[in-house]
């Protein structure tokens, strides 16, 4: 069949990344992967109801199994088989079909992709927030697709790959004290903690330790052409757990590479050779999960940072239904021009997420380290953006906790003196903030949510639902990836893995799995079982008893939130 007449895809438009300039014509003869993403077959069976089985006490659920997730979410054979007949009248290869996700990989040159989509490409190039060139291959509009699979095909990623999301990592000032491993063994510096406290400072459930559980991690390697590897070091880990927090064995851990190339371990804080801190926040999320649920199976999935390595990388940990716990440490805001994704990319994502929640999947999602205007401030400098308020997605995502931020101290070792919003100035404090993006979600009209502060006011879904300890002030003691340095870092990006850890212990005390646990969260357990924090804001929003666009509800609560959820059963 010949495909000659095409249409636009929807949702695919493109602008140029602000401060991004053309630097030349692409490479037509490079090789690239490029995902396609198709509908729904729309003879399968309907899709479950997620919000009633969120609704439902977990102990009660009945969760699709994989097969019957499969089943609903399938693709149409004849829609495979047409997007195989295109790729093969437009010299394209048909590599990976992932059934579930619904997606189809395409091989090729540069220069058959552009005719393919009819979509111009170009090198474009920028300099960072730390002044260092960069490069993408990038376009500008939209995709388009022959007219006869303008209904079948849904999404086109990876025909632009530029950086989309940013760790949510803050280190601690320069000046703070560092340790050795030797010297950790006589205490931590005052006000700062070895993740593991956490477990008696938040009361996670006594008797558990993750034991049956699986929770996947997140790990970006940079971003395409000029950004580093990154990865993690198992000797390192394996001082870390034995020699500092005494935990053995150390927690198994094992890899999935879905763009990128995997495990590369490198660069050092303190020599600032790790200036996108790529590596030292897969270290981070590996060793907070590892401290507080050190008998889970942890399943890291390394891709890259584009939208094409997001979309991808969330479909593959759902079709893969390994894991009962997703963590996320990154981020970037839902809604900034040339900065931010693709609504197509936006909406891939989240389907993900909605089919995750009916897996009765839980996903943590780190909300932001820039306040509530989600952009660090030298680079609203540097590409002359007007300050406004943003949320962080996919932490803005009805379909996943959102964890925001706290400043902690402690009195004693179990004992918590003073919890407050993590705020040290705009470019080191907790996200947070109105959705442009996904309207009010049912469940979050319990609690009274503001408007965007900036014009038009809007009402939307708000961020963060929870929060934990992130202040780099009072951060986590992690170690570096060379084994012989601890730091003290923080950001958002160490609170959602204190939580992806808390509820895989809460699904190992429960005996089932607590996944979307928002929408009981909002109706049915917001009273009491968690730690309201009621002081500090984040720029655009203050904290308050209750709900609050600074913290949600508050920090863990752990035993407090599994005895609440034992009773709904």
């Amino acid at each position: 069949m010949s495909h000659s007449q095409y249409t636009t895809l929807p949702d695919s438009h493109r602008v140029p990344r602000r401060g991004a300039s053309v630097a030349g014509p692409v490479n037509p003869n490079e090789e690239i992967t490029v995902t396609v993403y198709l509908r729904r077959d729309p003879g399968a069976p309907p899709m479950p109801d997620v919000l009633d089985l969120a609704m439902t006490p977990p102990t009660e659920r009945e969760a699709p199994t994989a097969a019957q997730l499969a089943d609903v979410n399938r693709a149409s054979p004849a829609d495979v088989a047409a997007v195989r007949e295109f790729a093969a009248e437009r010299n394209l290869a048909v590599g990976r079909v992932d059934e579930l996700a619904r997606s189809v990989e395409l091989e090729g040159t540069v220069g058959d992709f552009a005719d393919a989509f009819q979509v111009p490409l170009a090198r474009y190039q920028y300099q960072d927030r730390n002044e260092r060139w960069r490069t993408y291959r990038g376009r500008v509009g939209s995709i388009h697709v022959p007219a006869d699979l303008g209904d079948v095909v849904t999404g086109v990623f990876g025909l632009d790959n530029r950086p989309i999301g940013n760790s949510l990592m803050t280190r601690r000032p320069p000046a703070a004290t560092t340790l050795t491993v030797d010297e950790a063994a006589m205490g931590m510096p005052i006000g700062t903690f070895l993740p593991n406290a956490l477990d008696r400072l938040y009361d996670y459930p006594t008797g558990t330790d993750g034991s049956g559980q699986t929770i996947a991690v997140l790990a970006f390697n940079g971003d395409t052409t000029s950004g580093p590897s990154g990865g993690y070091s198992q000797t390192a880990l394996n001082t870390y757990f034995h020699n500092v927090l005494h935990i053995d064995p150390p927690p198994q851990i094992t890899n999935v590479v879905v763009h990128g190339p995997g495990n590369e371990p490198g660069g050092d804080i303190a020599a600032n050779t790790d200036p996108s801190d790529v590596t030292i926040e897969i270290m981070l999320d590996l060793q907070v999960i590892g401290a507080l649920a050190p008998k889970a199976k942890i399943v890291v999935y390394f891709s890259r940072f584009t939208e094409q390595g997001w979309v991808d990388v969330i479909n593959r940990i759902v079709s893969d239904h390994r894991a009962s716990v997703v963590s996320c440490s990154y981020g970037n805001p839902e809604d900034a021009p040339g900065l931010a994704w693709t609504a197509s990319g936006v909406t891939h994502t989240d389907q993900a997420f909605t089919l995750a929640a009916a897996g009765n999947v839980s996903i943590c999602c780190a909300s932001g380290d820039n306040g509530s205007g989600d952009i660090p401030p030298d680079l609203v400098r540097q590409l002359n953006l007007a300050p406004r308020s943003h949320a962080d997605f996919p932490a803005s995502s009805p379909h996943v906790l959102g964890v925001g931020g706290t400043r902690l101290f402690a009195q004693d070792d179990r004992t918590i003196a003073a919890e407050i919003v993590w705020d040290d100035g705009p470019d080191s404090s907790t996200g947070g903030g109105v959705s442009r993006v996904f309207p009010v979600p049912p469940w979050q009209h319990t609690v009274n949510l503001p408007l965007t502060p900036d014009l038009p006011h809007i009402a939307g879904r708000g961020v963060p639902d929870v929060s934990g300890l992130a202040d780099p002030v009072t951060g986590v003691m992690i170690l570096s990836v060379d084994g012989r340095t601890l730091y003290t870092i923080g950001g958002t990006s160490a609170a959602a893995p204190q939580w992806s850890a808390l509820l895989a212990r809460v699904n190992q005390g429960l005996g089932a799995q607590v996944g979307f646990l928002n929408p009981l969260l909002y109706t049915k357990l917001s009273d009491g079982v968690l730690r309201d924090i009621t002081l500090g804001a984040n720029g655009a929003f203050g904290s308050g008893p209750g709900w609050d666009a600074c913290t949600g509800f508050g920090s863990p609560g752990g035993q407090a939130l599994l005895d609440g959820l034992r009773k709904l059963g």
